[in-house]
C-alpha cells in the first residue's frame, strides 16, 4: 500500500493492479441481469471482459487503483448440463493470476518509462540532455569509430551515468522502476446438482430424527425397567 510507481508522465502514484481468470470451458461472465444485489454491491464498479470472443471463460480485469480496489469478485455463470451434453457435474480446475504495477512494454512491444534503459552503444558520455517535458537525450561517443549514437531517456526512471563516463554496450543507463509484480495460483471448483444436495440433505436430517428417535426410545425402555 506504501509503493509508488511510475507513471506514463514520469511523477510517483499509487499502484494499478489487474487479474486474469481462466475458468473451465462452458463457464463464463455472468449478465448482469443474473446478478444479485449483494453481488452487484461486492463488484462495485469494476468492469470485466472475456479475453477472446471465443474465449468466454477466460476474463480479465484492470487496470484498476491498487487503493481501492484490494479485493477483486469475479461474477461467474456456470453452465447447465441438462443443456450441454459436454459438461459434467464434476470437479474442474480453475487458474488467477493477479498483478500489481504497471507493464514494462506497451501492446506494440516498445518500452514504457517503467523499466530499465540500457546503453545502445559502448563508449564515452559526451553529453547529457535534459529535456523541456522531463527525460533526457544522452549521447554517446565510440572513440575507436568516431561514431555517435543518442539514447532516449523518457520521464521516470533514473540516470545512473553522467558525462564523460566510459560506458559498455548494454549497460544499465537508468534505475529499475518496476515495484509491480505477478502472482498466480490454481485451485478447484465443484459443478453440484442440486438433487444431489437437497438428497445429502435429506439424508442427515433423516439420520439425525432416527438418532432423536433411538434416545426417546431408550429412555423410555429406561423408565419401563424403573417401573
Amino acid at each position: 500500500m506504501q509503493l509508488k510507481q511510475v507513471l506514463s508522465n514520469g511523477k510517483k502514484g499509487g499502484l494499478n493492479v489487474g487479474a486474469v481468470l481462466i475458468l473451465p470451458e462452458g463457464f463464463e461472465l455472468a449478465p448482469t441481469d443474473r446478478i444479485s444485489p449483494e453481488l452487484k454491491e461486492k463488484i462495485g464498479n469494476l468492469s470485466f471482459q472475456s479475453y477472446h470472443p471465443n474465449k468466454k471463460n477466460i476474463i480479465v480485469i484492470g487496470p484498476v487503483p491498487g487503493q481501492k480496489y484490494r479485493e477483486i469478485v469475479f461474477p461467474i455463470l456456470s453452465p447447465d448440463p441438462s443443456t450441454k451434453k459436454d459438461i459434467h457435474f464434476l470437479k474442474y480446475p480453475i487458474y488467477v493470476g493477479g498483478n500489481r504495477g504497471r507493464g514494462q512494454i506497451y501492446p506494440d512491444g516498445s518500452k514504457s518509462n517503467n523499466t530499465v534503459y540500457n546503453a545502445t552503444s559502448a563508449g564515452i558520455v559526451s553529453k547529457i540532455v535534459r529535456k523541456e517535458k522531463g527525460g533526457y537525450e544522452i549521447t554517446t561517443v565510440d572513440a575507436s569509430e568516431g561514431r555517435q549514437s543518442v539514447d532516449i531517456i523518457p520521464p521516470g526512471p533514473e540516470l545512473l551515468v553522467s558525462e564523460g563516463e566510459s560506458i559498455k554496450l548494454d549497460q544499465p543507463l537508468t534505475s529499475n522502476p518496476n515495484v509491480g509484480g505477478f502472482g498466480q495460483g490454481d485451485a478447484e471448483i465443484v459443478l453440484q446438482d442440486p438433487l444431489r444436495i437437497q438428497g445429502l440433505l435429506f439424508f442427515f436430517t433423516s439420520v439425525i430424527f432416527a438418532q432423536v428417535f433411538l434416545v426417546l426410545k431408550k429412555k423410555q425402555f429406561e423408565k419401563s425397567s424403573i417401573v
